[in-house]
């Protein structure tokens, strides 16, 4: 192992090693065994040497070169695992620039591209190693309400625009067996863009944050394209067809690769198009190390492929205004302005009849009411189960568990409360301030608001969706539909009225993005109704009140993210969090804080040891990732010191964490 020039004629492969170790982020030079010479290709998963312990380690091979630098003796490879290239040069390339970005380790980042070797399904894929049929031509369609031919002009041209939404669904008839489906009008919106892209003989990727998404895309998709021009690729597949997904992308065909996070990092040599459906989506951060967006892996693969970009949504995030604004994204919007009908109800003190327990002010209970002759009402709540939160009847404080201090909750009316952390039963619960056993119900989650709302609508149909049932789509018959945010089932020909719960509860979160998220999650249940029905906003004012009843959601990004700027908060800055001993936070910390741009807030303690939130400008950010990057390295690396007999046992090991770009650096 090492990097240079070997004995002989024989060739060098260059490997990056398969470990999280950070010492070990850089590719190693091995010498090729004649045995290998014709399946050591670039790509393919190959075994080798590490010199400590003798131990053996998985790698890829990256690059095949006929010398290096190293004047001593290199170390051969053990064995080719497999002849398949499944890193391709361009994921690669990506990897390396988002660990880069993010002072993480690439290997990481491939561990998300490339999912684990799959024996059966690869012999199956070289046994039909034949050449693929010649792919019948692709007829392209434009995007209904934007302006004509704008679109092809998006895709051939490789702009980078940010699209808003059209807040409406639209019905989509099946190719196989002619049934009417309904998806949101930003799925065939998508759909249009990828059947543009595959007529110019390129490929497409088409990342959505979850299930519900995937399949309205899926179901847009397929009413354009051939299904065999569509690869799915997300986590709810099984590892045998995610790696069937990963080597039908290593063909010569161009595709539309649908899925999740992982999509951004699918081999595709003639990549025309990425689209991002809902950027500000929770969903699309990945929770894994280097935490790497979508939206981050989606601008860095668009700038190393130049392809068109777009960011679809209803209601931009911070991030995409911050890049509209700089000119980097333009603005693809439809011909004509679409102004849904949204009623801001701030109080809620004047109830209808019966409606006290539902928590409905009467305007919202009289449209409730007529919506209700017509056809299917969505009501949104902010909360899954039965009574969200639980205190003491005695003292009124919050009920929390005896274990672990969590705060208790009931599933359901005949439920044991049980704590929302650890999941353990409040069988003999007791207050720590009053020694009460009596428990209240503090607010409604969607299991007791259907409750109540049944027994304030006798006869009409009541249906929960939400994390414990999941329901996707619900007929034009008459019903009332509870749901959690972001789990909202479709309805045939749209909901005829939408009640938005819970608003004020919503902005009562801490966090940095409460406004942006409220907009985003109201924006999504209200582009669900169908054209002209009304969607009441309960307990809410101000100007994000005004940005929904006004469709002018636009106006609202460009407001908060001038917010941001002021109080110099992210996406105005880059932010990263360090984590760890106090040792070693302190040396990170004096890393980068004389760096121009860069101010560090903190430390506080945390249970991990220490944590600094260090803010520095997009201009500094490849400094400040190198220089924190040295320091993880430096602690990873570092040694116990010595203790003589006698004289007490050896510390701790130094500990360092850093992640960059966190979503929620300043929420409690």
């Amino acid at each position: 192992m090492g990097v240079g020039t070997a004995s002989g004629s024989a060739a060098i492969a260059r490997v990056v090693i398969d470990s999280p170790l950070p010492q070990l982020d850089r590719l190693f030079d091995y010498r090729i065994p004649a045995a290998f010479a014709e399946d050591c290709v670039p790509g393919v998963r190959v075994r080798v040497p590490l010199r400590s312990a003798g131990r053996i380690a998985d790698a890829y091979v990256v690059e095949v070169a006929a010398s290096g630098e190293y004047e001593g003796a290199l170390s051969e490879i053990e064995d080719v695992i497999s002849v398949v290239p499944v890193l391709a040069p361009e994921v690669w390339n990506l990897a390396r620039r988002l660990a880069d970005r993010a002072a993480g380790v690439a290997s990481d980042v491939l561990r998300l591209a490339i999912p684990k070797r799959q024996v059966r399904v690869e012999k199956a894929w070289l046994a039909a190693g034949r050449p693929a049929p010649t792919p019948s031509p692709i007829t392209p369609v434009d995007a209904p309400d934007f302006v004509s031919g704008r679109l092809a002009e998006v895709v051939s041209g490789g702009e980078r625009v940010a699209v808003d939404a059209v807040p409406r669904l639209v019905p989509v008839d099946s190719r196989t067996d002619g049934t009417t489906h309904w998806v949101g009008h930003w799925a065939v919106t998508m759909a249009a863009a990828a059947s543009q892209t595959l007529a110019g003989e390129r490929s497409a990727i088409l990342a959505v944050p979850d299930y519900r998404d995937r399949e309205q895309l899926l179901i847009a998709l397929e009413a354009v394209l051939p299904a065999e021009r569509i690869v799915r690729m997300d986590a709810q597949q099984s590892n045998p067809d995610r790696y069937r997904s990963i080597l039908s992308c290593r063909g010569g065909t161009p595709l539309v690769i649908v899925g999740n996070r992982s999509a951004l990092y699918a081999p595709a040599a003639r990549l025309g198009l990425i689209a991002v459906w809902d950027d500000g989506d929770g969903l699309h951060s990945e929770p894994l190390s280097p935490h790497i967006h979508t939206r981050d892996a989606a601008l860095l693969r668009q700038e190393q492929q130049d392809c068109a970009l777009m960011f679809v949504s209803h209601a931009r995030s911070s991030e995409v205004q911050r890049l509209v604004e700089l000119g980097w994204l333009g603005v693809l919007a439809t011909e004509r302005v679409y102004l849904p009908k949204v009623i801001p109800t701030l109080s809620q003190d004047e109830v209808g009849p019966h409606t006290a327990a539902a928590r409905i002010p009467s305007t919202a209970w009289k449209q409730m009411r007529q919506a209700l002759d017509h056809g299917p009402v969505l009501v949104q709540v902010a909360r899954p189960g039965y009574a969200p939160q639980l205190a003491c009847e005695s003292c009124r404080a919050s009920a929390r568990c005896s274990a672990c201090e969590g705060p208790l909750a009931q599933r359901s009316a005949s439920a044991t409360p049980a704590c929302q952390w650890c999941g353990a039963l409040a069988t003999s619960w007791s207050c720590r301030l009053c020694e009460g056993t009596r428990l209240r119900l503090v607010g409604q989650g969607s299991v007791r608001t259907a409750e109540n709302l049944g027994r304030a609508f006798p006869g009409i149909k009541v249906i929960i969706a939400d994390g414990d049932r999941v329901v996707t789509t619900v007929g034009a018959a008459t019903a009332l539909v509870v749901a959690t945010r972001g789990a909202e089932p479709i309805a045939d020909g749209g909901y005829r009225g939408v009640l938005l719960l819970d608003g004020d509860r919503m902005l009562a979160r801490e966090s940095l993005r409460v406004a942006e998220d409220c907009l985003r999650w109201w924006a999504n249940a209200i582009a669900l109704a169908a054209p002209g029905a009304p969607t009441v906003l309960v307990g809410v004012g101000g100007r994000i009140a005004a940005a929904l009843a006004t469709w002018r959601l636009a106006d609202f990004a460009r407001d908060e993210l001038a917010d941001r700027r002021r109080l110099r908060f992210p996406p105005a800055v880059r932010v990263a969090t360090i984590t760890g001993s106090p040792e070693a936070v302190e040396r990170s910390v004096l890393a980068v804080e004389s760096l121009r741009g860069v101010d560090v807030l903190g430390p506080v303690e945390n249970p991990d040891g220490l944590r600094s939130i260090v803010r520095f400008d997009y201009g500094v950010g490849a400094e400040v990732a190198s220089a924190m990057k040295a320091e993880i390295i430096r602690t990873a690396t570092s040694r116990r010191k010595r203790v003589p007999p006698g004289k007490g046992s050896a510390g701790a090991l130094p500990r360092l964490k850093a992640r960059f770009d966190d979503t929620e650096p300043f929420a409690d």
